[in-house]
């Protein structure tokens, strides 16, 4: 399955994946893997993951969620919800609307995940 299959008819949803990629691509070399529920950024381990809300929510979602993995929690207001699903690991959700939503700090924070994914 290729992001292409995944995204089908979500036109922007795409658009956005395709700025989270450049964005990603800035940074350094990382693999895609695309699955039936999102595509995923990885190094020697997922470090990113993208997704759309709308295949899993029966309201108005935004086009695309951002999910990065950290070893801490940020405390910045701008994430949609935080989890730590193993003691260490934050998984932190940051809904996308538009490609002005990466801006220097998403950048910083998929920098930061990227770091910790060796």
């Amino acid at each position: 399955m290729t992001p292409e299959d995944y995204f089908g008819d979500e036109v922007e949803s795409l658009r956005l994946f395709e700025a989270v990629a450049a964005a990603i691509s800035e940074i350094g070399p990382a693999t895609v893997a695309t699955s039936k529920s999102q595509v995923a950024f990885r190094r020697r381990r997922n470090f990113a993951w993208v997704w759309i809300p709308g295949k899993y929510l029966r309201r108005e979602a935004a086009p695309l969620v951002l999910t990065l993995g950290f070893t801490t929690r940020s405390d910045s207001p701008r994430w949609k919800e935080i989890v730590e699903p193993a003691p260490g690991r934050f998984t932190h959700h940051l809904e996308l609307y538009d490609a002005a939503g990466i801006d220097q700090a998403v950048r910083r924070w998929l920098q930061q995940a990227w770091d910790v994914a060796l």
